[in-house]
């Protein structure tokens, strides 16, 4: 089994049957069994040779690599195993109609989207993983979104490396399925964690030369200035739960929500209130004009075959 990052070109380096060089010295194994056994006291860096096509993997220390076989299943998944989408409304709150959904990452096995992102982010095919959740979202989109509602899609700024190069395979899923592009707003994950401003300028920047829109994800007060709202001119901005939770019965975030509310409103900033769970949050975010909101209280994340 050999393949290729998306975003460096580093190789999950194993082969089913091969040789492994440890010192320049070759030594023929004819499992991963046998391999994993060979490795248990090397110190060294390793490298796997195919000899049958000659393909080789870059060097590796033995430890990685046997971090690497013993979660290769997981690998495998991530790669080329079947995942989907599963959608969570968002509705008006002015009139309580739907919006659109958010799409959602899921494996049809037992391992969670966060043991997901945490083995490729691990093994250096977070942009892999990124990019197929995308991909199944578009998927999603098409098979159960009306023409008239809007699909939330997550991505990392980090796994799009070059927005001109990486983002293509994105616009070329979107182009299959015959979709209009106003009908996406790519959504960045965990906005509080993000550094390189002038990277996300130029990934919304991206999306939105091809008709789409974008957003910020789990904004609070530490992220919310005035002047990064005008750096990034997201389209929509979701404000983070924790603001969100009883907020009924908390005035300090009453306040913090009726600021926000202010500010987004004089850019044209549509805003969302996430996590939502009770009557009373909806009241709230309705009295000071929220414009969206989302949560188990209007419906949980379900696959879109339902």
């Amino acid at each position: 089994m050999w393949s290729p990052c998306v975003a460096c070109a580093t190789t999950i380096p194993f082969f089913e049957r091969g040789l492994v060089v440890v010192n320049e010295q070759s030594h023929p194994y004819d499992s991963l069994d046998e391999l994993t056994n060979r490795l248990a006291d090397i110190q060294s860096n390793v490298y796997c040779i195919d000899p049958v096509t000659n393909r080789q993997t870059a060097p590796i220390t033995a430890g990685n690599l046997l971090d690497q076989i013993a979660n290769r299943d997981t690998i495998e998944l991530i790669q080329h195993g079947e995942f989907e989408s599963h959608l969570q409304p968002i509705v008006h709150l002015d009139t309580g109609e739907r919006f659109g959904y958010e799409a959602l990452l899921r494996s049809r096995n037992d391992i969670s989207p966060g043991q997901l992102f945490q083995a490729a982010n691990r093994f250096g095919l977070h942009s892999k993983l990124d990019q197929r959740a995308r991909a199944e979202a578009i998927k999603a989109t098409y098979h159960a979104v009306l023409p008239h509602e809007k699909t939330f899609i997550n991505f990392l700024p980090s796994t799009i490396y070059n927005p001109d190069y990486c983002l293509q395979h994105t616009f070329e899923v979107i182009d299959r399925y015959d979709l209009s592009p106003d009908r996406f707003i790519f959504e960045v994950v965990e906005t509080e964690k993000v550094q390189d401003v002038a990277h996300l300028q130029h990934v919304f920047s991206t999306y939105k030369k091809r008709g789409m829109k974008v957003a910020l994800d789990d904004v609070g007060a530490g992220f919310s200035t005035l002047d990064m709202l005008k750096r990034l001119e997201p389209d929509y901005v979701k404000i983070d739960r924790s603001y969100i939770s009883f907020c009924d019965q908390d005035a300090e975030k009453r306040a913090f929500l009726k600021n926000v509310r202010q500010l987004t409103r004089t850019m044209g900033i549509t805003l969302l209130a996430e996590g939502i769970e009770r009557a009373e949050e909806v009241d709230v975010c309705r009295e000071l004009g929220f414009d969206l909101a989302q949560g188990y209280y209007f419906g949980k994340p379900a696959p879109y075959a339902l």
